[in-house]
């Protein structure tokens, strides 16, 4: 009986080792996996730190490329595209300054640059009005009194130099001046008026004493007679101007 506790006794402690041993086996494998798994975190932390993600490359480009948000907290300046179709194109300024073919330096009114016309008026009496138009592209001075001539006359109308205006008259394109015809002198101071169906008018050049360019050639108004002792104003800029003499 003894012998067989002692025996029982004997199983029952070798059994309570090797469940001690297998514990501490299973411990000691626990801890092992632990132990790396806990190394292998920070080892992945790092890397997911070294490498970034592939949504924060196309940011950090556009940030570069100025089109993005700026990292430092500011807004990144962006690309202002031109206008279609602006590519290549200058400014090439006016024609004026370029030296386009408009040209607006003023010439000389002539019978080829102007229309001329001729009218009767009722006061003054015995007054015809003589009126030119610039129907150029380009100013055009009227220079002096335009010089008459009647049917066939050899000697061309007189002048009345009181007339003579402060400056030259000019005319821009469309624009007209007017000089006034007194067809006779006082009553009896000279021949008998003559009768007249045609007029011719010459026009001044910047020097006096001759005529420039082609003359206009003008149908007077039926029972249009003169003297010698009429008149012709100089050009001026304003109708009422004109028939004041």
């Amino acid at each position: 009986m003894r012998s067989n506790r002692i025996r029982t006794a004997t199983l029952a402690a070798g059994a309570l080792l090797a469940a001690l041993s297998l514990t501490a086996c299973s411990s000691d494998a626990g801890s092992g996996d632990s132990g790396k798994a806990g190394a292998a975190a920070p080892a992945a932390h790092t890397a997911a730190k070294q490498s970034p993600s592939p949504a924060a490359a196309p940011e950090k480009e556009a940030a570069a490329a100025g089109t993005g948000t700026d990292t430092a907290g500011g807004s990144a300046p962006k690309r202002i595209a031109p206008p279609a179709g602006s590519e290549g194109k200058k400014t090439t300024g006016s024609a004026h300054r370029t030296g386009g073919t408009t040209d607006r330096t003023p010439v000389t009114c002539t019978g080829g640059n102007t229309k001329a016309s001729v009218s009767k008026v009722s006061r003054p009496l015995n007054h015809l009005l003589l009126t030119v138009t610039n129907t150029g592209d380009r100013p055009c001075y009227a220079y002096y009194a335009p010089m008459l001539r009647f049917d066939d006359a050899q000697a061309v109308f007189p002048t009345l130099e009181s007339s003579r205006p402060q400056a030259v008259v000019t005319l821009a394109p469309g624009e007209s001046a007017y000089a006034a015809i007194g067809l006779t002198g006082e009553p009896g101071a000279g021949p008998a008026p003559r009768e007249a169906g045609h007029l011719q008018v010459h026009f001044s050049g910047k020097n006096p004493g001759g005529s420039t360019g082609t003359p206009a050639e003008l149908t007077l108004p039926a029972g249009t007679s003169w003297d010698d002792n009429g008149f012709v104003t100089y050009w001026q800029s304003d109708m009422a101007d004109a028939l004041a003499y």
